[in-house]
């Protein structure tokens, strides 16, 4: 249980950092923004409770909008994947369900099970931030293209710091 606690906060300050010294600085055009900080709320354990996975995305968002200087945006955004996780998880749930002590990558899980889950989580908090970063329907071509560049660019570099993070076991 320690070392799940220790793991999971070295993970949010990683990818925190991440996020704010690099990722942040990287210009890919108009309609990408890399977001690998979703990374930690597709990561969270499958035990954590609600009453922990929302404050815990809530802090994760704030971090990021001090950063960027974005009143709230990443923050909500955050927010709400946490909110729809437990549904995202029930709607992918095997037949045997979930093992108590697994964590949902993709190595645990498999590979279709982890790209279903990271599309529908990465799409739906995509979705709610570039809503509410243009915050009205008259560019709505202009969001949906941005929302699908980012999503397909985020899960491969959400797959990809899978692949080069797991360990040689967990393959």
């Amino acid at each position: 249980m320690v070392n799940i606690l220790v793991n999971n906060c070295i993970r949010f300050l990683v990818l925190v950092l991440l996020q704010v010294l690099v990722l942040n600085e990287i210009q890919l055009g108009v309609y990408m923004n890399v977001y690998l900080y979703v990374l930690f709320i597709l990561l969270l354990p499958f035990e954590t409770p609600g009453w922990l996975i929302l404050p815990l995305c809530f802090s994760l968002g704030f971090c990021i909008d001090i950063s960027l200087n974005t009143l709230g945006l990443h923050t909500s955004a955050a927010t709400f994947a946490a909110f729809v996780r437990p549904v995202v998880l029930r709607l992918l749930k095997p037949r045997e369900g979930y093992d108590i002590n697994a964590s949902p990558a993709l190595f645990t899980m498999g590979f279709n099970w982890f790209v279903s889950y990271a599309l529908i989580l990465v799409f739906l908090h995509h979705t709610w931030l570039f809503f509410i970063e243009a915050f009205r329907f008259s560019d709505i071509i202009f969001i949906f293209m941005k929302i699908f560049a980012s999503l397909f660019l985020n899960v491969f570099l959400i797959l990809l710091a899978q692949i080069l993070t797991a360990s040689s076991r967990n393959r």
